[in-house]
């Protein structure tokens, strides 16, 4: 038997916090002496105490532990129910990483404000495309929920293409459809295939229409740091007596491993205002 004093060194917590797991009925001492009062603690309890502590890391209240424990949950159980706690844990660690990610490029992007030189804004014409190219519908048009269905998008219309036998005909396109309010958006990853490719069952094939007059910009990076680029481009159209007249495109001219060495071509379809 230990005392409560030396029970807290084992268990590594304070002789004030063994007093309260006992008050509340999580903890109890193996004996109390009837004449001191005084608590005794066994070697074994260290393992409810391991469980307590693991079960309270993972967010558990206590009066939650003392229900699970008391409950005699065997061990095949608790591990199961602490890997699943732990699979939350991460995904909220994981949420809040992504949350601080884009608090650090909202700030890059005030601190980037007007640092674009409007010479690097191109007006042109882009010529119509055929086009093998897949879709899918977006919540919002920020890189959070566009990524997550682009990306994956494109890889399996490659993967789809490459089993077609069909031939990549220049550097892949992201496009988009959406209503006068913004809403219901649809994201298009299409990849340029040879004129006269026929239809088929597992991607469609189409023409991307030409823009008889595009305002476009590079942007090197990865394209989760395109904003900069976006906000530049809107501000020459509006400066320089342009209007937009429908959704942007994005083209992949330069794809490496190395995500932040991309190079991504904006075209914004314009007119005179």
């Amino acid at each position: 038997m230990f005392s409560i004093g030396e029970f807290a060194v084992l268990g590594r917590l304070s002789v004030r916090m063994l007093r309260h797991y006992d008050a509340i009925g999580l903890l109890r001492p193996a004996r109390v002496d009837e004449f001191s009062g005084y608590r005794f603690y066994s070697a074994t309890q260290l393992s409810r105490l391991n469980r307590i502590f693991a079960l309270k890391d993972l967010g558990f209240s206590l009066e939650q532990v003392r229900g699970i424990l008391d409950d005699q949950v065997g061990p095949a159980e608790l591990r199961g129910m602490l890997r699943l706690r732990r699979a939350e844990l991460e995904e909220r660690v994981s949420a809040d990483r992504a949350r601080l990610a884009r608090v650090e490029a909202r700030l890059r992007l005030i601190e980037s404000e007007g640092l674009m030189a409007v010479e690097e804004v191109v007006l042109k014409d882009v010529p119509g495309t055929r086009v093998a190219q897949m879709s899918a519908p977006i919540g919002g048009w920020g890189h959070e929920h566009i990524g997550p269905v682009l990306g994956p998008l494109f890889e399996e219309l490659c993967a789809r293409i490459e089993r077609s036998g069909t031939r990549f005909a220049g550097p892949a396109v992201a496009h988009y459809l959406t209503n006068e309010a913004g809403e219901g958006s649809t994201v298009f990853a299409a990849i340029p295939v040879p004129a006269g490719t026929p239809a088929s069952p597992d991607f469609e094939v189409t023409e991307l229409p030409a823009l008889p007059l595009a305002a476009t910009v590079i942007h090197r990076g990865a394209v989760s740091e395109m904003e900069p680029a976006f906000q530049a481009l809107g501000a020459w159209v509006e400066e320089n007596g342009y209007r937009a007249t429908g959704a942007p495109r994005e083209v992949n001219l330069e794809v490496p491993a190395d995500r932040d060495a991309w190079v991504t071509e904006i075209q914004l379809p314009v007119v005179r205002a």
